[in-house]
């Protein structure tokens, strides 16, 4: 576009630069057509990019909807399978048990040899103790100042296999040595 006005500044006035001027309004004319084209073309596309754009959304929400209805579905049939009177039911034979393990565990817990204790002797024991005590120590052995009970069996100094040899008889075959 500058060299037809740089043209016309040059000439002198006449039919030369009239017809300069109409081919220079005609240029700009055709411009200012291709830009409202242009602009029209760029609005166009706008519109198809976003009736495109909310096209996809409907699809994506019609496929969310149609998992959420498959997953009611679904949910229905598994609540019809399951009656909470039965989980209630369930859950209380699971305490039943339960409580009859702790039973089980309490009664092999139980210790047999303080069957014949009597706990008004233990606590009247104690309550001597408490007033005086020096009758909690032994004194038959000095043992430094600790609880004759708890004085172990002495154990033997030999290896577990060395101690079981030793005491085997020889000849005898090994089911016969062993207590009954």
């Amino acid at each position: 576009m500058l060299g037809p006005v740089a043209q016309m500044k040059k000439m002198k006035p006449g039919p030369a630069k009239q017809s300069v001027q109409k081919r220079a309004v005609a240029i700009l004319k055709q411009k200012k057509m291709y830009e409202s084209q242009k602009e029209r073309t760029m609005a166009q596309q706008f519109n198809v990019e976003q009736i495109m754009f909310a096209q996809d959304g409907l699809k994506e929400t019609a496929s969310t909807v149609a998992a959420m209805k498959g997953a009611n579905k679904e949910l229905k049939k598994q609540f019809k399978s399951i009656n909470i009177n039965q989980v209630d039911d369930l859950q209380d034979d699971m305490a039943d048990l339960l409580e009859q393990a702790e039973e089980v565990q309490a009664a092999l817990g139980r210790s047999y040899n303080t069957d014949d204790i009597d706990e008004a002797d233990l606590e009247a024991e104690l309550a001597a103790m408490e007033d005086d005590p020096s009758l909690f120590f032994s004194s038959e052995v000095d043992t430094g100042g600790a609880a004759d009970y708890l004085d172990l069996p002495a154990t033997s100094t030999l290896p577990v296999e060395a101690a079981g040899e030793s005491s085997l008889v020889e000849g005898a075959p090994v089911a016969a040595q062993q207590p009954a």
